[in-house]
């Protein structure tokens, strides 16, 4: 299967004095969303029932995370008709602050999701004659709690029409704008079920903002110990105080973990920096990368990570581009950072993550990224030779830092 084509940027032949300086900009794989997220209509709540509700509005399923998809290379959206009988009539006819104060832990409320509105097809939905455009949604449908027959049901529904829930740790066969909404979709499903409880107070949390925020409740109906509980109510409680409900800091937010990801060159700009892990295949390398850690810059985590991983010492450290990684939910912030002269040798005694690293020649990188490239379980393009060298595919950051490093992006007019 070829490799979709990657997100173009926004507005790709536009000249300024950036461009003119730095180059074109870079758009990876997982960026490039067509929607507009509208992130300040989310709390009202009239423009979410009428975007709900209208014929043209797409829902993006999940079962345990998995998209329903038509194949491997097409999501399958279904209609506000498909989804009702799971999310009612219309969950946003109530104001948010009125379904706080109602909340009760013993009914699951189907994990509902606006993403925002696709721009490109101006012609259906429109709200107060300043936004318009398809309004795209997310729900999860993974059976549970007291909708775990309702969510059935939808299940079975449209697995009966041949469409299929995809498993799969990456998706990354997508064209790239349905590429962008999944991962905007998956990576706040999997922030809201990995926060279903305070971390102040230990209660259940309730999801509000159209998705993209979790709030502790003052009140219960239920006297409940999970957020998906049982079946019978009981009489309205107080909750223990929480320190979320004092101040400004009374929600939670989606976290974004931010990940370094480096193009290492050596300081004779002739050599690339590669790794490898254990569970990597034979033959294939990547870039080096590692988490940024509290009250750390970009530049010192790349440093630093280097170091710890290779021994390799780094000097300049510059930032090309960055990619969204929703597994679950890391920021890859691409970087090509260059060597200390004489402190090259690599040393593999301090972090044991790596199995091998290597420096190897621009030409051999250049091979591989001819004819080597694939993910990790896939084969390798037409004209590979055997025992060569092996790189991740054009859909990872990793990808196009190497394809910028040897193409001349340190050269004297070098661009992005």
């Amino acid at each position: 299967m070829p490799p979709p084509r990657l997100p173009e940027p926004v507005y790709p032949d536009l000249d300024s004095m950036l461009t003119r300086k730095f180059g074109k900009e870079v758009a990876n794989y997982f960026s490039g969303s067509p929607l507009n997220r509208v992130s300040f209509l989310r709390t009202e709540h009239p423009f979410l029932s009428a975007a709900l509700r209208h014929p043209s509005t797409e829902f993006l399923l999940f079962n345990n995370l998995s998209p329903l998809m038509k194949d491997p290379t097409k999501l399958a959206p279904v209609s506000y008709k498909d989804v009702q009988p799971l999310i009612g009539e219309d969950p946003y006819s109530k104001t948010e602050e009125e379904i706080i104060s109602s909340y009760n832990s013993t009914v699951t409320i189907p994990q509902l999701l606006f993403l925002g509105l696709d721009e490109r097809k101006q012609d259906g939905f429109g709200w107060k004659d300043l936004y318009k455009g398809t309004p795209f949604f997310a729900l999860d449908v993974t059976p549970k709690g007291s909708i775990a027959e309702k969510a059935q049901a939808l299940v079975k529904s449209v697995e009966s029409r041949g469409l299929t829930f995809i498993e799969g740790r990456t998706h990354m066969s997508l064209p790239a704008a349905e590429a962008a909404a999944y991962a905007q979709a998956r990576a706040l499903l999997d922030w809201n079920e990995r926060n279903p409880f305070c971390a102040q107070c230990g209660q259940p949390t309730l999801s509000v903002n159209a998705g993209m925020k979790r709030t502790c409740p003052p009140a219960d109906m239920a006297s409940l110990d999970t957020s998906i509980g049982g079946t019978v109510p009981a009489t309205p409680t107080q909750r223990p105080n929480c320190a979320t409900r004092k101040g400004i800091s009374n929600l939670s937010f989606p976290r974004t973990d931010p990940t370094v990801i480096m193009a290492v060159v050596s300081s004779d700009a002739k050599r690339v920096l590669l790794g490898r892990q254990r569970r990597f295949p034979p033959l294939w390398y990547s870039t080096l990368a590692g988490f940024v850690e509290p009250a750390e810059s970009v530049e010192e985590a790349v440093r630093r990570e280097v170091w710890e991983e290779s021994g390799v010492t780094l000097g300049r450290v510059v930032v090309h581009s960055t990619q969204p990684w929703p597994y679950p939910a890391n920021l890859m912030i691409g970087a090509i950072a260059q060597t200390v002269p004489g402190r090259e040798e690599i040393v593999l005694k301090h972090d044991p993550e790596l199995e091998d690293a290597k420096w190897v020649d621009m030409e051999e990188v250049r091979e591989a990224l001819r004819v080597g490239t694939s993910g990790l379980g896939d084969p390798p393009g037409e004209g590979y030779v055997e025992g060569g060298l092996r790189l991740p595919p054009a859909t990872a950051i990793a990808n196009s830092l190497l394809t910028a490093v040897c193409s001349g992006f340190l050269g004297g007019d070098s661009k992005m």
